[in-house]
């Protein structure tokens, strides 16, 4: 598609790194609109965290120990992205549970069924992962997850269990490994038969700047007005955001993002719910409102 451009992040749903780019992502989509198109290739951080080792945050070896060294690397990382994170009780890996894996095979799954659905079940792992501290590398939680969002349950269990996600993650292994996208995240940006990778966390303005020179600024972003109307919008659009990425996506001040949200409360329109160190914003149900994506009616 000659008019679209294509950013693929290689990642791994409990990266804090990746985490924290959801706002950039999230800005992107919201100012380039169809023009740009966000994927995922699932490049699986940790295999076995008994046999892994960051030397930068000493993250490896013993889980238990291991969970308080990630536990500490999150939340530095969260004051700098700004994405909310929940230390008290992270206990991902253990003896039992060694791997991030199971998340990126979930993710597969979901993506044989619906690739909507499949993103939305990525987000809702990640804010699972980091900001709830949910033991999100085992079947049952990602199960309850996946019935959240929307997927069929038992299609999605067949396709997890069965070795159809666990071909399709492989696969993603190997297109990591030719790309040699070894630190995550990493941005495939691809525009025209062209291609160039981003390594690691990226601002908005590399992206832009990367955009405007691959298509010669046939492509570039669209005024995007910081009204009510317009960040509710982007609210509705993707049903839980934490405050950073309405801020980033609409360039507001923090004085303004509160002036906003506080209007936006006292209409009744959104409600705001505790996540760790942070908190996320959601449009409020109607009484008697029924999602028609999971079935489920919900009272106010």
């Amino acid at each position: 598609m000659s008019n679209v451009i294509e950013i693929v992040e290689f990642t791994d749903p409990v990266c804090t790194w990746c985490w924290g780019s959801e706002p950039v992502l999230h800005k992107l989509e919201t100012r380039y609109g169809e023009q740009v198109k966000v994927s995922f290739i699932m490049a699986g951080l940790v295999k076995d965290i008994t046999a892994f080792y960051d030397s930068y945050n000493d993250i490896g070896g013993d889980p238990v120990r291991s969970n308080r060294q990630i536990a500490k690397h999150w939340l530095e990382a969260s004051q700098r992205h700004g994405m909310p994170v929940k230390i008290d009780g992270f206990g991902l890996f253990s003896r039992e549970r060694v791997s991030s894996y199971p998340l990126n095979i979930a993710y597969k799954a979901a993506q044989i069924q619906d690739q909507t659905m499949a993103n939305r079940f990525l987000r809702r792992i990640r804010e699972a992962s980091a900001a709830e501290a949910k033991l999100t590398n085992t079947t049952e939680v990602l199960v309850e997850l996946a019935s959240e969002v929307g997927l069929d349950v038992a299609r999605f269990v067949e396709d997890f269990s069965s070795g159809a996600a666990q071909e399709a993650f492989e696969q993603d292994l190997a297109t990591t490994e030719r790309y040699n996208a070894r630190g995550f995240p990493t941005f495939l940006v691809r525009f025209a038969g062209k291609e160039t990778l981003l390594r690691g966390y990226r601002r908005y303005e590399d992206f832009k700047a990367v955009i405007g020179l691959m298509t010669e600024e046939t492509i570039i972003e669209r005024p995007t007005p910081a009204s009510e109307e317009a960040i509710f919008a982007f609210i509705r659009r993707y049903g839980s955001v934490a405050p950073v990425e309405i801020a980033t996506t609409f360039d507001l001040t923090g004085g303004e993002l509160a002036s906003t949200l506080a209007s936006l409360v006292l209409k009744q329109t959104i409600v705001c719910r505790e996540a760790g160190n942070g908190y996320f914003v959601s449009p409020k149900i109607s009484s008697a409102a029924c999602d028609t994506a999971t079935g489920i009616c919900k009272a106010v």
